[in-house]
C-alpha cells in the first residue's frame, strides 16, 4: 500500500477538484481503484503504487485546469484520466487563445484536433458530425482567436432559419424576435469566449454579426471569419449562394449534422451536396467527426449510438 499527499491552497480549489457532490472524486476513485480523502488543505491518496501515481497525475492536471479556467468540468476529468491511463483518444494540442480573461479552449479528441488544424490551414472547411462534437464551439473559438490576432476584421455567424418540426410563423413577436431563437446557440458559444460587454461593444461596432442565412444574399465579405452553423438545413441553391459570399482574406467554416436534416422530404441537403461537389478542390478541407468526438454529457454518446442503431433493431 502506497500513500501520497497533494497540497491544495484553498477550499474553493478543493471543491472544484472534487466536483459537485464529489462526482469528480467518485469518478477518479472508480477509474483508478484508489482511496482519496481531504484534510487540512491536503488531498491524501492511498492504494497500489501505480494507481496512486496515476491519481496524483490526474489531480495535478486538474489543478492546472482550475488555475486556467476557474473550475473543472466532467470532460476535464475524463481527459485527465485518459492521459494517465494511456487510453485511446488522448490529444496534446496548444490552447486556442480567446478573449475571455483566463479562458483557454483546447480540442479534447483526435477528431477535434484534426478539425482545429484544418481550420488553421484551409480557407474553406466543411465539417459534419453528430451533436456534441464541438463543431460550432471550436469554430467560434478559432474565429475569436483570429480576431484577437487581428488576422481578420469581422466575425459573421450564420444560421438557416429552418424549423425542427415547429412553425416559425407561430412564434410570438416581430421578425427579429422570431429569428433570435435560431441564433441563440451561436451567441451561447460566443459567451464562452468573450465577456458580455465585449460582445455588446463589438456587435454594436459591426465587428461581430449574427444573421440568418437569407440575409447573406448579395454580400461580399472581405477579411472575415464566416461560420455557417446547422448547414444540413440549407438547400443546394442556398449553399451555393452562401459559399460565393467569400471575399479576399476570408475563411469559411461550414458545419452540420447530416443525420438531423429538417428540410422537406426529397429536398437535398446543401451540406451533403457540397461535401461531394467540392471534394478535392485546393484550399478546401472536409472533416468528419464521430461519436468518439462527443464531449457533452456522457449520455449523449449513448443517445447518438442508440439512434444510429435504430434501423438495425427494426430489421
Amino acid at each position: 500500500m502506497t500513500q501520497n499527499t497533494i497540497s491544495v491552497l484553498d477550499s474553493k480549489t478543493l471543491l472544484s477538484l472534487f466536483g459537485p457532490r464529489d462526482q469528480h472524486l467518485r469518478k477518479i476513485r472508480s477509474a483508478l481503484g484508489v482511496q482519496i480523502s481531504a484534510r487540512d488543505g491536503r488531498i491524501r491518496i492511498e492504494g497500489d503504487e501505480p494507481a496512486v501515481l496515476k491519481a496524483t497525475g490526474v489531480f495535478e492536471q486538474l489543478r492546472s485546469v482550475v488555475d486556467q479556467q476557474g473550475d473543472v468540468a466532467e470532460q476535464d476529468v475524463e481527459l485527465a484520466l485518459s492521459n494517465v491511463t494511456g487510453a485511446e483518444g488522448v490529444v496534446e494540442h496548444p490552447p486556442i487563445g480567446v478573449l475571455h480573461a483566463g479562458r483557454q479552449v483546447r480540442p479534447r479528441t483526435p477528431g477535434q484536433a484534426e478539425y482545429i488544424s484544418a481550420i488553421a490551414q484551409h480557407d474553406l472547411i466543411l465539417c459534419v458530425g453528430p451533436a456534441g462534437t464541438g463543431k460550432t464551439y471550436l469554430a467560434v473559438a478559432m474565429a475569436v482567436a483570429a480576431l484577437k490576432q487581428e488576422s481578420i476584421r469581422k466575425i459573421v455567424l450564420v444560421r438557416p432559419a429552418v424549423e425542427a418540426g415547429e412553425s416559425l410563423g407561430y412564434l410570438p413577436g416581430d421578425l427579429q424576435a422570431k429569428i433570435n431563437p435560431y441564433l441563440r446557440p451561436l451567441l451561447d458559444a460566443l459567451r464562452e469566449m468573450m465577456d458580455y460587454d465585449q460582445i455588446r461593444r463589438l456587435t454594436e461596432q459591426d465587428v461581430i454579426e449574427m444573421i440568418p442565412l437569407a440575409y447573406m444574399r448579395g454580400r461580399t465579405l472581405n477579411d472575415a471569419f464566416i461560420i455557417l452553423d446547422e448547414a444540413q438545413n440549407t438547400t443546394v441553391a442556398q449553399m451555393k449562394m452562401f459559399l460565393t459570399r467569400m471575399g479576399t482574406n476570408s475563411k469559411i467554416v461550414v458545419s452540420g449534422d447530416a443525420t438531423q436534416v429538417d428540410l422537406p422530404p426529397h429536398v437535398e441537403s446543401g451540406l451533403v451536396d457540397a461535401m461531394g461537389r467540392l471534394h478535392g478542390i485546393p484550399g478546401t478541407c472536409e472533416v468528419r467527426l464521430t461519436g468518439r468526438d462527443i464531449v457533452r454529457h456522457r449520455l449523449v454518446q449513448e443517445i447518438v449510438r442508440a439512434y444510429e442503431d435504430e434501423p438495425k433493431r427494426k430489421r
